[in-house]
């Protein structure tokens, strides 16, 4: 982990100018093709869900204002970001899952499904984990609908600065998937810019 300097920070009036709002994020949704991404995860009998939240992973660590955060009245830079997830259950529940950031799938996986099979034998909310620091992006799948706008609720607190990423159900069309993403961040650390550059490179993963 690294402090920024902020009086010498490129973005330190930018940081300064959007603290000072009550609710100092921004965001918007759009869609990613994950054709390719869902015939390989089938071919290979491996999880949709578990395929594209690890390239999406992937993209979130490669973005260096997406791996910023607001602790302790400090901007840091940390080395790598996990994934905080909600994971659904039969009653109608959900629970956080955590799972540590690995650029090899099958570490990654096998973490996940650890996890899936812990937050399906307990009950609650499961707040302890993935609670206890800010090096990680919190996720949501809403499996049961496209979308093309969300709202997040978020607590009217200056420093909360961890972004947030939902998913949903894919659609078809034209013989192609398309999967809507929405990404939020915290302005003061990252734009729109940033935001893309994310996408673009989920879009390169999902590709390969």
């Amino acid at each position: 982990m690294k402090i920024i300097d902020i009086e010498s920070w490129n973005r330190k009036e930018h940081f300064e100018f959007f603290s000072r709002m009550a609710s100092p994020y921004f965001g918007f949704t759009t869609e990613v093709d994950c054709t390719k991404a869902y015939d390989k995860a089938k071919e290979n009998g491996h999880s949709f869900f578990a395929t594209y939240l690890h390239k999406s992973m992937v993209a979130i660590n490669a973005v260096h204002e997406l791996k910023l955060r607001i602790l302790d009245n400090q901007v840091v830079l940390y080395d790598a970001i996990h994934a905080g997830t909600t994971i659904g259950r039969p009653d109608g529940t959900f629970g956080f899952a955590f799972i540590h950031f690995s650029e090899d799938f099958e570490v990654f996986n096998a973490e996940l499904q650890k996890e899936i099979e812990e937050v399906q034998n307990c009950s609650g909310i499961r707040m302890n984990n993935g609670e206890l620091g800010k090096d990680l992006i919190r996720h949501s799948t809403i499996p049961w609908n496209s979308f093309s706008a969300l709202l997040h609720p978020t607590p009217l607190d200056k420093t909360e600065s961890v972004p947030k990423i939902t998913f949903g159900k894919f659609s078809l069309r034209d013989g192609k998937k398309f999967l809507p993403v929405s990404a939020e961040a915290h302005h003061g650390l990252a734009d729109g810019f940033h935001l893309a550059k994310y996408f673009e490179e989920f879009q390169r993963q999902l590709d390969q």
